[in-house]
């Protein structure tokens, strides 16, 4: 039997009529608002730039599945944590009776008073969750921050919406650094971030920079030519079959694996590493022998781990602070716990490359997007983000931060940017060449950034080297550069849009929209309408559209699909693929369409039949 179907899944209130609500989301159209967008000088706002959209993050989410299905590398989200204290309405408009009456008679905004909160709460997510994943491309992954309200249920859920071979981890966030006195049990210090891939076999994740604290471990006491270098031991407690042989040392001492493990290498393997001089004995030459691992062979850099403290990846504290300087005048009270961008930054580092395109659903105060045109400024990269928020703000204060953040923005005071962290010790600087190295780095850090600060400060505190770039402004912080295009959602694409003419979409939003629905792809570029009306095409099909945006030219033959249009279509289609065509009327029957390869789909019914509504 198939472990999908032994998997334990969550049941919760609501869940029944949510199930399949991601595909009757209505699709719509994503209209550019020029006169909120921050393009690049002299060009137009465009679709292909970033993104910042103002509306419901599950409309927009569907709206963006046209252009980007399985397009996004990487989506970071921080949805409501359902503490009771955040006012968040769930307000999806699910059509079922039932539901309407359940969500009548019951508390909205959800707070704490509300028994029925964690139902909402997962009524709200799980299909969120499920467009997300279909945005996402093979290789991306998706990162999630929650406490512990919700951490245990999403868990459960992911699990069934994702699959449980794609958990990669969760780990442990510092999102404060100091212990509340006034907790009744105990000071909550961290979050959780659940980590999920699309495809666990087509993910990989990044190494982190090496820190000097990860090379101290890696010493030369035998003046091995190879360099530095430290041990692996040769044991463990996984069962091998071929773990078992005796080793006898240069000394004539017989070792065994130590009881309860085994070698983790076969006899012969060992032999060669011996051979090699890559086994080492211990100073006597009696200990039980463990496995050279040189520096130099070691990959360029370090695998990431599950636990980030605030010095890793910042605190609520120190992104509250940041936030403050750069909208001091404006409203920014909503947002107690903002994430910092550090955080932002080494999950970039980790799931990203410097073209990767990130999905942020749940904007808030636009820290993502800050992370991005940070990284991007610093390794002149080209990454791309997308965010949605539904909120009044989203123009006011989550996109107006983007715009500071690449403009520059009022500021008076010093300005400080952290530009180099690492762990370090006393024996770093016991010893010489180690020393240099920090040094040396340290200077290359001044020669790369000393022109763009004041001064560049170096502290030790805590074990921690901490290099920091300040500068005293006096009126405006310098901006990073970059731009987005601000959107809104447009009227539902629906049956009565084309039969009333009211809210008609253009020709390019419907040919993305009848492209994914009849591929389940999204189509780059959408050509003017032309004469076979091709829009695009896959491996196995090619996907014609004859529409026009006018009630008038829909209700006459010049919409309909004829003889003449059919012998374009075949005329093009070289390879024989087949072929479907979207039109509101056709003047051939469809048994001699399907003669020639040719499905007839009737705008608007078909659209609704393919998407299975």
């Amino acid at each position: 039997m198939d472990q999908e179907f032994l998997m334990p899944t969550l049941e919760f209130k609501g869940k029944q009529f949510v199930y399949s609500h991601h595909l009757g989301v209505p699709f719509r159209e994503l209209q550019v608002v020029p006169e909120k967008s921050l393009p690049i000088e002299g060009r137009q706002p465009a679709l292909d730039d970033n993104l910042i959209i103002h509306g419901d993050n599950l409309e927009a989410l569907k709206a963006l599945l046209p252009t980007h299905a399985g397009k996004v590398d990487c989506i970071f989200i921080d949805p409501p944590y359902n503490t009771g204290n955040e006012g968040w309405c769930y307000n999806d408009n699910v059509r079922s009776p039932l539901m309407k009456e359940w969500l009548k008679k019951s508390a909205n905004p959800v707070d704490k008073e509300d028994l029925e909160r964690h139902d909402k709460w997962l009524c709200m997510m799980w299909p969120r969750m499920h467009l997300l994943k279909d945005l996402l491309a093979e290789t991306g992954s998706i990162w999630i921050t929650l406490d512990d309200n919700e951490a245990h249920r999403f868990k459960v859920m992911m699990d069934e919406v994702f699959g449980e071979a794609s958990f990669i981890c969760s780990i442990a966030w510092q999102k404060m650094y100091t212990v509340k006195n006034s907790a009744r049990h105990f000071s909550e210090m961290h979050d959780q971030i659940f980590v999920y891939a699309k495809s666990e076999i087509h993910w990989a994740r990044n190494l982190l920079s090496r820190s000097d604290d990860a090379t101290e471990s890696y010493t030369n006491p035998d003046s091995d030519p190879r360099g530095v270098w430290t041990t692996n031991a040769i044991q463990a407690r996984n069962f091998y079959s071929q773990g078992e042989y005796e080793i006898i040392s240069p000394s004539g001492r017989k070792h065994t694996p130590p009881k309860g493990t085994y070698w983790r290498i076969s006899k012969s393997t060992f032999d060669e590493l011996n051979s090699d001089g890559r086994i080492w004995w211990g100073l006597d030459g009696n200990s039980i022998p463990r496995i050279k691992k040189y520096l130099s062979e070691s990959k360029d850099g370090v695998v990431p781990s599950t636990l980030w403290t605030y010095r890793d990846a910042g605190s609520n504290a120190s992104a509250k602070e940041h936030l403050r300087d750069i909208v001091a005048d404006l409203d920014d009270s909503l947002f107690n716990t903002p994430k910092p961008v550090e955080l932002l930054t080494q999950i970039l580092s980790i799931a990203t490359d410097r073209n990767s395109l990130v999905l942020d659903s749940f904007a808030g105060s636009g820290t993502t997007a800050h992370a991005i045109l940070s990284a991007n400024n610093k390794d002149n990269g080209n990454r791309r983000f997308i965010l949605v928020e539904c909120e009044d703000y989203a123009d006011t204060l989550t996109a107006e931060r983007v715009r500071r953040v690449i403009n520059g923005y009022p500021y008076t005071g010093t300005q400080r940017e952290e530009l180099h962290r690492e762990n370090i010790t006393w024996t770093t600087f016991n010893n010489e060449k180690r020393r240099k190295k920090v040094m040396d780095h340290i200077a290359s850090i001044e020669n790369l950034h000393g022109h763009e600060y004041d001064t560049i400060k170096k502290q030790i505190k805590d074990g921690v080297l901490t290099v920091t770039g300040e500068r005293a402004v006096k009126d405006t912080a310098p901006g990073l550069g970059g731009s987005f295009t601000y959107c809104t959602l447009g009227d539902p694409i629906d049956i009565e849009s084309l039969l009333t003419g009211e809210g008609m979409p253009g020709f390019e939003a419907l040919a993305r929209y009848v492209f994914y629905t009849a591929t389940g792809q999204s189509l780059d570029k959408v050509g003017k309408p032309a004469a076979d009306g091709l829009i695009g095409e896959t491996d196995l099909f090619r996907i014609h559209l004859f529409y026009q945006p006018d009630k008038a030219w829909l209700r006459s033959n010049e919409a309909a699909l004829n003889a003449e249009r059919v012998a374009a279509i075949e005329a093009g289609n070289k390879q024989g693929k087949r072929a479907i065509v979207f039109a509101v009327a056709k003047f051939m029957s469809q048994k001699e369409l399907t003669a020639r390869r040719i499905e007839f789909c009737q705008l608007p019914y078909a659209v609704h039949r393919i998407l299975g509504d």
